[in-house]
């Protein structure tokens, strides 16, 4: 393969920037663009560190640096590689790796080097997936769960789970071709424990894979209600900084808003809808509807009611009587829901939480004050993760590996049907085939080239 070079440090300036070869031809193109310091230099010990100038395309020295060499097959990317460790400036290391260009290395691709570590075997696809997930990890958790997938766990998991069904596949092979050979029978019942043993073990992997999910891309809570209930001040309030823009005029917020912040580890998007209602104002009545479709794709919905304007009103009825506020529960479907009593200083129900919240949780809170704004944040995040598993160990698939194993789940599920219906063990093999071929798609086992293509194509080029 041809030898490639990359910047694998961030963009912008820092102490250190590193530039990195991989590939047959990378020792020799660090021993052309690189003066050692020591006289006593005679080649590059592998894993050692030196000190000298890096040479520029006219082979003039531009920056005083490190370099090291790593042989094959124990590194990255299972094959030779150097780096360059230079100043972070970009132009220094861009100057860097012109000259490893001028010396006959090429432009590494998005997740090439991960690429190749996977095709040489020094990880499977479930490890090279860990990798952007732990760049972009936005929470210790998820940094955790990234870890353990790198670090191989999921990937013996799951290559434990498709042992079983390869041993079973030659099982049924011999049943099928030497049905006289009674040594070698495999029960029915045996068949079926033990797809459901292998079944039990795929869903306990799937078990954590929601709560992952929130907390390596982060969970989407829209704030919806009435104009002027509060939504924005309420924004305001969690994210601790004034964010979005407040006043006394109804309809001041005309398109949604998005903002970060993480609610007690939870990483989550904090959306700031227009106020439900129908108005004949054009750009009004564009930011609703795009605030509608916010509501429906939310991961939960916190509807804020207006306290001060509700008052005692309906607090014994069966009915809400805040119309923005029912569009909001009829927008979120089966999400979850908190409601949240704004303007809790001004007034409080007499009857707290009003009957027609029903066993829907609900909170008061003064944006205004502060008043019980950390509890508001806390029920949050409960209201995201609450249902939601801990992973055993802290392992969870992402969302492709989850996809994979939920499919091999429904093969398994048909196959013990099909064996207590007393299918053939010929017919029973295609599904053990395909319950197979899901499995191994997690790690790479049976990917085919456009999924590889997706996957390495949204990493970083120096990664």
């Amino acid at each position: 393969m041809p030898t490639i070079a990359a910047i694998a440090t961030p963009p912008g300036a820092g102490g250190i920037g590193i530039a990195r070869l991989s590939g047959p031809r990378a020792k020799d193109i660090l021993a052309r663009m690189f003066l050692p310091f020591s006289p006593h230099f005679e080649n590059f010990h592998p894993w050692m560190l030196y000190r000298g100038r890096v040479l520029d395309e006219g082979g003039e020295p531009f920056d005083d640096a490190l370099a090291v060499f790593m042989p094959g097959p124990r590194t990255y990317t299972g094959e030779d590689m150097a780096e360059v460790h230079c100043h972070g400036g970009q132009l220094v290391l861009l100057t860097a790796l012109e000259k490893m260009f001028s010396l006959g290395a090429r432009q590494a691709g998005p997740g090439e080097f991960s690429r190749r570590a996977f095709l040489n075997g020094r990880m499977d696809l479930s490890q090279a997936e860990a990798v952007a997930e732990m760049i972009a990890a936005p929470s210790r958790e998820a940094v955790r769960y990234g870890f353990n997938r790198l670090d191989g766990l999921l990937g013996r998991r799951v290559r434990e789970l498709r042992e079983k069904l390869d041993s079973l596949r030659a099982r049924i092979c011999l049943a099928v071709d030497f049905p006289e050979e009674d040594a070698e029978c495999l029960p029915p019942e045996d068949f079926a424990a033990a797809v459901v043993q292998v079944m039990g073990a795929a869903r306990d992997l799937l078990a954590g894979h929601k709560r992952a999910g929130f907390m390596q891309r982060g969970a989407l809570i829209a704030l919806a209600g009435a104009v002027n209930a509060g939504k924005s001040s309420l924004l305001n309030a969690l994210l601790g900084r004034n964010r979005a823009l407040v006043t006394a005029h109804p309809g001041t917020t005309r398109d949604f808003l998005e903002e970060w912040c993480e609610l007690g580890g939870l990483p989550v998007r904090l959306a700031d809808t227009a106020g439900l209602r129908e108005t004949d104002e054009p750009v009004e009545s564009l930011g609703v509807a795009a605030s509608r479709e916010k509501v429906r794709s939310a991961d939960a919905v916190l509807v804020v009611l207006d306290g001060a304007s509700l008052g005692q009103k309906g607090a014994l009825s069966e009915r809400c009587p805040d119309d923005a506020a029912l569009e909001a529960l009829e927008l979120a479907g089966d999400r979850p829901v908190l409601y949240a009593w704004n303007k809790c200083d001004l007034c409080m129900p007499a009857v707290f939480p009003p009957l027609w919240t029903r066993d829907r949780p609900c909170c008061a809170v003064s944006a205004l004050t502060g008043q019980h704004v950390e509890e508001l944040a806390r029920r949050l995040r409960d209201l995201v993760l609450g249902r939601e598993q801990k992973p055993a160990d802290g392992l969870a698939p992402n969302y492709r590996q989850a996809v994979s194993l939920e499919e091999a789940v429904a093969e398994l599920e048909e196959l013990r049907a099909d064996i207590e219906a007393g299918q053939t063990y010929d017919c029973c093999a295609v599904r053990l085939d395909a319950a197979a071929a899901r499995l191994g798609e997690v790690t790479g086992v049976a990917s085919p080239e456009d999924v590889l293509n997706r996957i390495f194509d949204s990493f970083c080029v120096g990664k």
